[in-house]
């Protein structure tokens, strides 16, 4: 059977990866051969006994930036053992690169075969941005010892969507971010816990009732915490409505309820 796609990483900690790639969802859509994750040691395709990736800086400043001889080495001949005419999308791991979101892993879910390079410590040779980065990804404005960890947040957030690989029960088409909301709120057994019970309505076996509430739960969330979200999606005329009795309610000081 063939792979979907297959997913490549270059790093000096493969330790830190592999682990991951064994565990969960992960590991689930390996076995059922939807994506095939390799995880590269960068020390390996280093060119000298010592194993060395990093260098100083030329001009001075402190901290190593990563040599280009061992990235350029490991990314050819991972791009050399590719399968048929695969194109490979090569993501360089950066502080400085785009923002990840669910848009960026709806549209690298549908490549064939990535490759990520975990950058360190000051960073790249500018060299490996020039002649072999598509894409350079940041998961936030803030600072991380490297790149590992942003490698495998976009890799679990991108594989969990690929069509098999999560069932029915586990869809990820409610998710928050998914399709521009925030998610709604869930609740499971017992019925009532500490005098607090689960919405009457979740319990009366009315769909119809329950996909309105559910909606209106999501716009309320996604209104009070990342209000930010409802310009870039698309509302209808009853979403709209909804938004404008909840910002009534409480621009007036009222409890918004549902």
């Amino acid at each position: 059977m063939k792979t979907k796609m297959q997913i490549d990483v270059i790093t000096i900690f493969p330790q830190m990866l592999e682990r991951i790639i064994k565990e969960s969802i992960l590991k689930r859509a390996q076995q059922k051969n939807i994506v095939k994750i390799n995880i590269h040691n960068l020390r390996d395709f280093a060119l000298d006994k010592h194993s060395i990736v990093d260098d100083y800086s030329y001009g001075g400043g402190a901290g190593m930036v990563l040599k280009p001889e061992p990235i350029f080495c490991a990314v050819e001949k991972i791009v050399s053992n590719r399968k048929g005419k695969r194109k490979v999308r090569i993501i360089l791991l950066t502080p400085q690169g785009q923002t990840f979101n669910q848009a960026k892993a709806k549209e690298l879910s549908q490549e064939e075969h990535l490759l990520f390079i975990c950058g360190h410590y000051e960073g790249v040779d500018e060299r490996v941005k020039e002649n072999l980065i598509t894409d350079e990804i940041s998961i936030g404005d803030y600072v991380l010892t490297g790149g590992e960890l942003p490698a495998m947040v976009i890799i679990d957030s991108l594989v969990r969507i690929l069509p098999g690989v999560l069932n029915k029960r586990e869809s990820f088409e409610n998710d928050s971010f998914y399709q521009g909301l925030l998610d709604y709120p869930h609740y499971t057994r017992p019925r009532r816990f500490r005098e607090k019970s689960v919405p009457a309505l979740l319990l009366s076996g009315n769909h119809s009732q329950i996909k309105k509430w559910r909606r209106q739960k999501a716009l309320k969330n996604t209104l009070n915490k990342r209000s930010d979200l409802l310009e870039k999606i698309t509302l209808s005329a009853e979403d709209q409505k909804i938004l404008k009795e909840l910002k009534r309610k409480r621009d007036s000081g009222n409890a918004i309820t549902f």
